[in-house]
């Protein structure tokens, strides 16, 4: 009995507090970020994404926490949550010998924001190819396209 309440925490921990963040009214000045980023970083349209999720050379990066990301995620998607962006993209683009700065990458979260934010902090270290994608999950997923685990 115990052991299912901890459980029963721990889910709630993971993915109904998660969400009620993200549907928080937030200070004008977080939207305000969250804009400039939108402004600074291209988007890809929806047809753009779908056909880098067919191409190889393009990675599908979705930004969101861990949890999240196992919960379901885009189909190819890797995940560098946005909070850890800066530190773990490195590994994955052969710094220091052969870093790739033009790795094209399409970022991806629940609703936009934050791969906005992730995206403008990887063109300000220098990556070239970085775009996001103001794909909502939701739309996604009522557009027929599926999440995996």
């Amino acid at each position: 009995m115990k052991q299912t309440k901890y459980v029963a925490v721990l889910l709630v921990a993971l993915f109904v507090l998660p969400m009620s963040v993200f549907a928080a009214d937030y200070p004008q000045v977080v939207k305000d970020m969250v804009g400039a980023a939108k402004k600074a970083v291209p988007a890809v349209t929806f047809d753009e994404f779908k056909a880098g999720m067919e191409d190889p050379s393009i990675w599908i990066v979705d930004v969101r926490e861990p949890a999240e990301y196992e919960a379901g995620h885009i189909k190819g998607a890797i995940n560098i949550p946005r909070g850890l962006i800066e530190f773990k993209i490195w590994s994955k683009v052969g710094y220091p010998d052969k870093t790739n700065m033009d790795q094209k990458m399409y970022l991806y979260c629940k609703s936009g924001g934050r791969c906005a934010l992730a995206a403008k902090s990887l063109r300000d270290l220098g990556f070239t190819q970085v775009y996001r994608t103001d794909i909502e999950l939701k739309k996604w997923l009522e557009m027929g396209n599926e999440l995996v685990k």
